[in-house]
């Protein structure tokens, strides 16, 4: 152990900025190293990265973190909270625990997706999802999906998502796709208000090699976990398939899948 952790930090989420002085004194006392800067190129070794925000901060840094074979905890100061472990008011004696080793890592798939053509290239590390979507002046587009060479349904439709299971309670939950457990090795292909009746989200398997062109619209807008946007124009392939390294997520026993999925759509 290195006795170092990593603060990865939401500051517009409301206490996180003074929550850092009062973290590094706490890891302090217990005779460790808290840091809230570093170069995401060449990270410090770390124990383990503490997130501070909610399910976009935690994705964030476990994508981050995923190449270092780092693990994250995720302390929620969101709203939903599905990858993080904490609740606000549990913070500390969760924190006892994991420098105590009181803890099991889960493992979750990622993705990688990637396109390379005359005008530009790129690859990005996926841990939620992938989304193809309309431009707000376009009508319908069609997306042609080919897994591992052979084409399925390609419907009319406002676009589509490629997630992985950690992706699955996000947007594609939304747009009527399923809720899969993170220990399941799929990935999933859900339509946007498909023009259609018998297209349905599909889960696939994680060895599938799936390619996505736009056939029938101008552009379309590609998002990578949200964060990352490139245009895709008629022609252009993004192929997506499984990462060969996995995030890794600190998990507090007692805390199961579906009894997180209960509390968090409770109500909802």
């Amino acid at each position: 152990m290195y006795q170092r952790v990593g603060l990865w930090i939401n500051r517009s989420k409301n206490n996180t900025e003074i929550l850092v002085p009062q973290l590094v004194d706490w890891f302090n006392t217990h005779g460790w190293q808290a840091i809230s800067e570093w170069s995401i190129e060449s990270p410090p070794k770390m124990d383990f990265i503490v997130s501070l925000g909610g399910d976009g901060t935690v994705l964030e840094a476990a994508r981050e973190a995923a190449p270092y074979d780092i693990p994250v905890l995720g302390v929620n100061y969101g709203r939903l909270g599905f990858l993080c472990e904490v609740e606000r008011g549990e913070l500390y004696s969760a924190l006892e625990k994991v420098i105590n080793k009181q803890y099991v890592l889960e493992e979750r798939l990622m993705m990688i997706a990637s396109m390379e053509n005359s005008e530009k290239s790129f690859s990005y590390l996926v841990l939620n999802d992938v989304v193809f979507l309309r431009e707000s002046t376009d009508s319908l587009i069609t997306l042609q999906v080919k897994l591992s060479g052979d084409p399925i349904l390609s419907p009319a439709a406002d676009g589509l998502i490629v997630a992985t299971p950690t992706g699955s309670t996000a947007y594609s939950l939304s747009a009527g796709g399923p809720i899969v457990s993170p220990e399941v090795e799929a990935m999933l292909i859900t339509f946007i208000a498909p023009h259609a009746l018998t297209a349905r989200p599909l889960v696939i398997s994680h060895n599938e090699l799936v390619d996505v062109s736009l056939t029938t619209g101008s552009t379309c807008r590609v998002t990578f976990d949200g964060k990352h946007i490139i245009m895709l124009k008629p022609g252009d392939t993004v192929r997506i398939m499984k990462a060969p390294i996995k995030a890794k997520f600190i998990r507090l026993r007692g805390r199961s899948f579906p009894n997180v999925v209960r509390e968090k759509l409770r109500d909802r």
